[in-house]
């Protein structure tokens, strides 16, 4: 999808749950049967209860395949902090992920944290050290967002210390550690799989959010989608 602001309200916002399903339901009448039974399906798998946060990412490939991963793995958001290094989605990496993915961008690792933590998530760094918690183990009590460093430095000093804990995956080799794209992948497996599997974590999207993200994919499958959806609303 574009890029999200964060504040930024819903265009739906202002609709009831009732409107958004029968607006839904008008764009709908616009893209195929098939199409509309594998929004229907996939967004029931979509979280926010698992975010990835990824600082000053060097190599868009890289952040382009974590976007990939985020998408197959049902991850709804991503937060991009740039610092130095600014981000924008290979298309050839990310093959589409970046329609389907909400990401936000911050100009500093503080001013994420503090939007993240509002939300009430706890912020866990990835990092390779020996008394770091197992991402098998790691706490899933509450919403997690998942902090992946550059590839030439790892992640700052204000980002390992703003965390609120700290994780690593396992590792048997000479080499101290995975490509960023490949650690965040195997961390997401981890811990969305744990979040699935539990009875106790309330990991789905609420009705308004589910409702909100199915029309915006629905604007990504119509030609100007936007434009479209929006003089639908007018009639609704």
């Amino acid at each position: 999808m574009p890029e999200r602001i964060i504040g930024e309200q819903s265009i739906f916002a202002s609709l009831s749950i009732e409107k958004r399903r029968k607006l839904y339901d008008k764009a709908c009448e616009l893209i195929s049967e098939n199409k509309r039974n594998l929004i229907d399906r996939l967004a029931l798998n979509r979280t926010r209860y698992v975010s990835v946060v990824l600082e000053d990412i060097y190599q868009s490939h890289n952040a382009s395949a974590v976007l990939r991963s985020c998408d197959c793995f049902g991850v709804q958001d991503v937060h991009v902090i740039e610092k130095n290094n600014s981000f924008s989605p290979a298309g050839d990496v990310a093959v589409g992920s970046s329609k389907w993915v909400d990401y936000y961008k911050y100009a500093t690792t503080k001013q994420a944290y503090e939007v993240l933590k509002k939300r009430g998530y706890r912020i866990v760094a990835t990092l390779p050290h020996e008394n770091d918690t197992m991402i098998g183990q790691l706490d899933l009590s509450q919403p997690i967002a998942l902090v992946f460093g550059t590839e030439l430095t790892g992640l700052s000093d204000e980002a390992i210390e703003g965390a609120d804990g700290y994780v690593k995956i396992p590792m048997y080799g000479f080499t101290e550690s995975f490509n960023i794209s490949v650690c965040a992948a195997l961390s997401l497996f981890s811990v969305t799989e744990r979040m699935r599997a539990s009875k106790d974590i309330d990991w789905q999207l609420g009705v308004s959010e589910l409702l909100d993200l199915k029309l915006n994919w629905a604007m990504q499958v119509i030609k100007d989608g936007q434009n479209v959806v929006k003089c639908l609303m007018e009639k609704i």
